[in-house]
C-alpha cells in the first residue's frame, strides 16, 4: 500500500515537473527545442526572467506546477479530517488551505499562498466559496470547463483504494465545488482509475475497463475513441498524431495556436458531447506504454498541449499500479531536492490517513451488515 501511494505521488509529480517546460507546445516544437524529453529540462524560454513579468514562473528545471500543489493541498484536508470528504470540505477547508496558508512554490522560488500560482478557473474556488458564498455542491457551475479539478483528484483514489465506484462518486461530489460538466466528469474518472490501480490485483485492462464503465457522455466517447487508436500502437512517441486525431472531435480547446482564432465559440463551455483532452490521452498513453510508468510519463511530456497535466495524470495512474520502484531513483531524489519537500515523508502521512479511513469504512460496513442480519 505504501509503495503504491509513493508511486502515485512521485509518478504524478515527476510527470508534472517533466511536462512543465513542454506545456503549450506542439510536438514538432518540442522536438526542435528539446529532442525527446526523458528527464527534467530547462524552461522553453527565458520570458519568466523579464522585468515586469506579471507571472514569472520558472516552468522547468524539475519544478512542480499547480497540479501537484493542489494534490498536496487536498491531501492536507484528508489528513486534517481523517475521513471521506464532501463539497463542503472544499468550501470550508481547501479554500482556506490555498488562500491563507503559504508553501514553497518552486516556480516562484519563494513561499506564497498556492492561489498566487493558480489560473483563473482554479481561483474560481475562492470567488465562489469565499466571496459569493454559493452552495458548495453547485459552486462549479459557471466556471470555465477545464482539467482543473481532474488534475488533483488522485488523493480521492488513494483514500478509496480498491473501490473505484466510491472514488468516482466522492470525486464527483468534491469536483462539483470547483467544476461543472465534462470537467467534473473527468475528475470522477481520474479518481476511479487511481482507486482501481491501488488494488492488489489491478492490471492495465482492469484500470481501463473501470474508466470506460464509469465515464459518462462525451468523456466516455472520448476515452473509447482514444483507446481504439492507442490499441494500434506500441510506441508512445509514434502514437501522438493518431491520438490527437482521435481526441480532436471531443476537445473544444483544439490546438493552442488556434485559441485566438476560435474565440469563445464552444471552448471550455458545458457540453454532454465533449471532453477535456488530458485524462483520455493519459489513459491512451498508459495503454500504449503497456502500463509502464516512465513510458506513460514520457508519452505525456512529449505529446505537448497540456503536457504537464497529461503526464501527471498518467504518471499517477501508472505509479499507483507499479509503485515507486518503477521510477528512476535519480529522478525521485532530484524532485525532492529541487522542490524543497519530501514526497516520501508525504507518502507516509498519506498512508496513515488512508489506513484510518479504510478502518472506519470497514467498521461502518460491518455495522451495516449486522443491522440487516447477514
Amino acid at each position: 500500500m505504501l509503495e503504491k501511494i509513493e508511486g502515485v505521488l512521485y509518478g504524478g509529480a515527476i510527470g508534472d515537473a517533466m511536462g512543465s517546460p513542454t506545456e503549450g507546445l506542439l510536438p514538432e516544437v518540442i522536438r526542435k527545442k528539446f529532442g525527446v524529453v526523458t528527464a527534467f529540462r530547462e524552461p522553453a524560454s527565458d520570458a519568466w526572467k523579464e522585468p515586469g513579468n506579471m507571472r514569472p514562473l520558472e516552468k522547468g528545471n524539475g519544478h512542480i506546477t499547480d497540479d501537484t500543489l493542489m494534490v498536496e493541498a487536498l491531501l492536507k484536508i484528508y489528513e486534517r479530517k481523517q475521513r471521506h470528504l464532501t463539497a463542503y470540505d472544499i468550501a470550508e477547508e481547501l479554500v482556506e488551505e490555498i488562500a491563507e496558508k503559504t508553501v514553497y512554490i518552486p516556480e516562484l522560488r519563494k513561499e506564497a499562498p498556492v492561489i498566487t500560482r493558480l489560473y483563473y478557473p482554479e481561483q474560481y474556488l475562492f470567488l465562489r466559496h469565499r466571496l459569493a458564498n454559493v452552495d458548495p455542491r453547485e459552486a462549479g457551475i459557471g466556471n470555465m470547463v477545464n482539467c482543473g479539478a481532474a488534475m488533483y483528484m488522485s488523493p480521492v483514489g488513494m483514500m478509496n483504494a480498491g473501490d473505484p465506484e466510491r472514488a468516482y462518486q466522492e470525486a464527483i461530489d468534491l469536483a462539483g465545488a470547483h467544476q461543472t460538466s465534462y470537467g467534473r466528469e473527468a475528475a470522477g474518472v481520474m479518481a476511479a482509475a487511481v482507486a482501481e490501480a491501488m488494488s492488489e490485483n489491478a492490471s492495465v485492462q482492469s484500470i481501463l475497463n473501470v474508466s470506460r464503465t464509469l465515464a459518462k457522455d462525451g468523456t466516455k466517447l472520448a476515452i473509447e475513441s482514444v483507446l481504439d487508436a492507442a490499441a494500434l500502437h506500441l510506441d508512445v512517441l509514434e502514437a501522438r498524431e493518431d491520438l490527437r486525431r482521435a481526441i480532436e472531435p471531443f476537445d473544444t480547446v483544439k490546438t493552442f495556436s488556434d485559441r485566438k482564432k476560435q474565440g469563445k465559440g464552444n471552448a471550455n463551455t458545458p457540453s454532454r458531447i465533449h471532453s477535456i483532452e488530458e485524462l483520455p490521452i493519459a489513459l491512451a498513453l498508459f495503454l500504449v506504454a503497456g502500463g509502464d510508468t516512465m513510458k506513460t510519463i514520457i508519452g505525456g511530456v512529449n505529446y505537448g498541449h497540456d503536457s504537464d497535466s497529461i503526464a501527471s495524470m498518467g504518471g499517477a495512474i501508472a505509479g499507483a499500479l507499479n509503485g515507486k520502484s518503477s521510477l528512476p531513483e535519480n529522478l525521485t531524489q532530484e524532485l525532492d531536492a529541487v522542490n524543497k519537500r519530501s514526497f516520501q515523508d508525504l507518502s507516509k502521512t498519506v498512508y496513515e490517513t488512508a489506513m484510518t479511513i479504510i478502518k472506519h469504512d470497514k467498521a461502518y460496513f460491518e455495522k451495516r451488515i449486522k443491522r440487516i442480519g447477514f
